[in-house]
C-alpha cells in the first residue's frame, strides 16, 4: 500500500462507477477500516447499512436533496454505504452531555467516513459522501428506529474518472502559532 499521504492526497470524491461489482471480501476491508476507527471513548457509535439491491438505491434517490451531484452516483455504484449514529453516546458520561458541542456522533461518523474513502481509495475503489438529503425520510426508507440517526450515504464503486485534484489552500492561511492571533 502506498505511504499514507499519498492515499490522501490522490484520493477524490468519485460520482462516475463502472458497473463491475465489488467483492464481498473488499466490503469486509473498508467495514473493517470503520471498525479500527477513533471514536469518543470507544463509543463506537456507528451502525452501517451496507446498500446493494438496486430497489432500495431507487428509493434513497428520492431523498437525496434535488440537483445534488451524488444522486447518480447512489443508483451506479455496486454498493452504497448508510452511516448511521446511535444517539446519546458520543460525546456523554454518565448519560449526560460532556462538551459544549453535545453529541460527538457528526465528529465520530466524520472519522468514519473518512477511514471508509481513504481505504476504498487504498483497494482502487472511488467513494463520495452524500450528505445533503432528507434525513427523516431517509430513516423511513431504511427503517431506523428511535434513538439512531441516518448522517451520510457514500457509494463506493470501480471510477469511470477520477477528477482532478481540486485547488487547495496553503497551509500557512490555516496554521496559527500559539494563540489564534
Amino acid at each position: 500500500m502506498s505511504d499514507i499521504i499519498d492515499i490522501i492526497k490522490s484520493r477524490r470524491s468519485v460520482r462516475n462507477f463502472s458497473d463491475k461489482n465489488i467483492s464481498d471480501e473488499m466490503t469486509d476491508k473498508i467495514l473493517e477500516a470503520v471498525l479500527w476507527s477513533p471514536s469518543w471513548t470507544n463509543s463506537q457509535c456507528w451502525e452501517i447499512i451496507v446498500i446493494k439491491d438496486q430497489s432500495v438505491k431507487e428509493q434513497i434517490k428520492e431523498v437525496i436533496t434535488p440537483k445534488n451531484p451524488g444522486t447518480k452516483a447512489i443508483i451506479d455504484a455496486p454498493v452504497v454505504l448508510a452511516l448511521c449514529a446511535k444517539l446519546g453516546v458520543s460525546g456523554y458520561y454518565n448519560k449526560k452531555v460532556s462538551t459544549k458541542f453535545g453529541d460527538w456522533f457528526m465528529f465520530d461518523l466524520g472519522i468514519a467516513a473518512q477511514s471508509i474513502c481513504l481505504c476504498a481509495h487504498g483497494l482502487g475503489l472511488g467513494t463520495v459522501i452524500v450528505g445533503l438529503l432528507d434525513h427523516d425520510g431517509a430513516k423511513k426508507v431504511l427503517n431506523i428506529p428511535d434513538g439512531y440517526e441516518v448522517v451520510t450515504f457514500i457509494p463506493v464503486g470501480y471510477p469511470l474518472k477520477v477528477p482532478s485534484a481540486p485547488r487547495r489552500k496553503k497551509i500557512s492561511d490555516f496554521v496559527h502559532k500559539d494563540s489564534f492571533c
